[in-house]
C-alpha cells in the first residue's frame, strides 16, 4: 500500500518535538501572523526558525498556516512574511484566501501550497478549479462522505489530505461567525473563543432575567456541541480511497493530547501497513483511544448526514480517566522530567513508549535537581525520576500518565 504521511499539530515547539518524536512525518504551525489559531501560543521568527531545523533534522516536514480570510489591512507585510517562510525552508503553506494564495504564488513559487479545509472544497470542479491555481495540496471540507471523496481523487494529480481525528466545528468548513458575535472574537482571523461549547438559554424581551433552557430534548442545552471527530478504524477505507495525508486537529490541546493521539495514529499506520492497508485494527487501539480523552467520537459525514446523535448534548467536556504526570526533560533510566499534575513516591504511572507499548512502573523515588529527596513533584517542577523499571532508557520528549481516581 501507499503509505499516507500522518500530520501532527504542532501548536509550540514542545508539541512539535513530542509529535515528531511519536512518529509525525509532518507537523503543521503557525507564526504569529496570519494564522486560524491565534491563541495557540505560536512561533516567533525565531522559533520558526528553530522548529524547522529541528523537524528536517529529524526528517519531519513542516507546513506553515497561512489560512485567515484577509482583509485589506492584513495584506501589508505579507510579502516580506512570505520570503522569510521561504528563507526558513519552510515545507509548504497552507492557505484559505485566495489573494494569499495570489501573493504566494507571485512572491516564492518554489513553496508548495497546501489548501486549507476552510476552503471547503467538496466537489470534483472545485478541486479542478483550485489545482489549476498551482494548489499542490487539498485538504477537502469535513462535510464530505467516503464517496464523495473518491470522485475528487479521480478528478485530480493534486495530493488529497483529510482531518481523521479532532475537534469539529459546528459551522460549514469552520466558517464561522457565532464568536464575532458574542465576544468580538473573529474566528476568520484566528480568534475564535469557541462558543460552540456554551450552554445556551432563552430570555424573552419582557422577562429580563428568567432564563428558560433550549432543549432539543431530554439531553440539555449544548446544542452547537459536536461530538470530536475520530476515523481510526476507517483508516483502511481512506487508504484505499487514495488520501495522501491524514491530519490531526490540535494546535491549542494539551502536550499529552497530541503525543498520545501521534502515538496511535502512528500504530495504525505501521499495522496496516503491515497487513496490506486491510483491518480492522485489533481491540488494543479502541482501548487505547479510551484512555485519550474526547468529547465523545463521530465519524461525522462519512457514511452520509449526521444525525442527532453525533452532538453531545451533557455538556462540553468528557471525564478523562488518564492525565499526563511528566515528560522527559533529559533521557536515562533515572530521567528528568517535568511534572504536568502532582507525583509522589508510590504512584503507579504508565510510560507511554513506541508502538502503543505501555509501560508500567511504580515511583521509587523523587528527586530535585540539587539532589533533595522529595515527597511530591508539583506541576512545572524539574525533578530525577526512579523507577522501578531498571535497565530501561526513558527517551527524551516522551510522556508518563497515571490514571485519576
Amino acid at each position: 500500500m501507499k503509505a499516507p504521511e500522518l500530520l501532527a499539530p504542532a501548536g509550540n515547539l514542545e508539541k512539535l518535538k513530542t509529535a515528531v518524536h511519536y512518529g509525525a512525518d509532518a507537523v503543521y504551525l503557525g507564526g504569529k501572523r496570519y494564522s486560524l489559531r491565534a491563541h495557540a501560543g505560536n512561533f516567533t521568527d525565531d522559533q520558526l526558525r528553530e522548529a524547522v531545523t529541528y523537524a528536517h533534522t529529524h526528517g519531519v516536514k513542516v507546513y506553515v498556516t497561512v489560512n485567515i480570510f484577509a482583509h485589506g489591512r492584513d495584506l501589508e507585510g505579507l510579502e516580506e512574511y512570505l520570503l522569510f517562510l521561504r528563507h526558513c525552508n519552510a515545507d509548504g503553506l497552507i492557505v484559505s484566501d485566495p489573494g494569499i494564495l495570489a501573493t504566494a504564488r507571485k512572491v516564492v513559487p518554489e513553496l508548495a501550497i497546501h489548501l486549507s479545509t476552510q476552503a471547503n472544497v467538496t466537489n470534483p470542479a472545485s478541486a479542478r478549479f483550485w489545482e489549476a491555481q498551482g494548489v499542490s495540496r487539498l485538504n477537502l471540507a469535513r462535510e464530505m462522505s467516503l464517496a464523495e471523496i473518491r470522485a475528487i481523487r479521480q478528478a485530480v494529480a493534486a495530493e488529497i489530505e483529510l482531518f481523521v481525528h479532532g475537534a469539529l466545528c459546528i459551522s460549514y468548513s469552520g466558517r464561522c461567525l457565532l464568536s464575532l458575535y458574542l465576544t468580538g472574537r473573529n474566528a476568520n482571523q484566528g480568534d475564535c473563543a469557541h462558543p460552540c461549547r456554551y450552554s445556551y438559554a432563552v430570555v424573552e424581551e419582557k422577562r429580563p432575567g428568567q432564563y428558560f433552557p433550549v432543549e432539543e430534548d431530554e439531553h440539555g442545552t449544548y446544542i452547537f456541541n459536536a461530538k470530536d471527530l475520530c476515523l481510526l478504524n476507517r483508516l483502511p477505507d481512506l487508504i484505499a480511497a487514495g488520501a495522501d495525508s491524514f491530519k490531526i486537529e490540535g494546535r491549542m490541546k494539551s502536550v499529552y493530547y497530541v503525543g498520545a493521539v501521534v502515538r496511535l495514529y502512528r500504530a495504525a499506520l505501521d499495522h496496516l501497513a503491515d497487513h496490506g492497508g486491510k483491518g480492522p485494527l485489533p481491540q488494543e487501539f479502541a482501548a487505547e483511544l479510551e484512555k485519550i480523552g474526547s468529547r465523545g467520537q463521530t465519524e461525522n459525514f462519512l457514511d452520509g448526514t449526521p444525525e442527532q446523535s453525533e452532538m453531545l448534548y451533557q455538556g462540553a467536556n468528557v471525564r478523562q480517566e488518564f492525565a499526563p504526570v511528566a515528560i522527559v526533560r533529559e533521557a536515562g533510566e533515572t530521567p528528568l522530567v517535568e511534572a504536568r499534575n502532582p507525583i509522589r513516591p508510590g504512584d503507579a504511572i504508565e510510560y507511554l513508549d513506541h508502538g502503543l507499548v505501555d509501560r508500567p512502573c511504580h515511583i521509587v523515588a523523587l528527586h530535585d535537581q540539587e539532589g533533595v529527596e522529595l515527597a511530591q513533584a508539583n506541576p512545572n517542577q524539574l525533578v530525577r525520576l526512579t523507577t522501578d523499571s531498571t535497565g530501561f532508557v526513558f527517551a527524551e520528549n516522551s510522556l508518563f500518565r497515571k490514571r485519576m481516581t
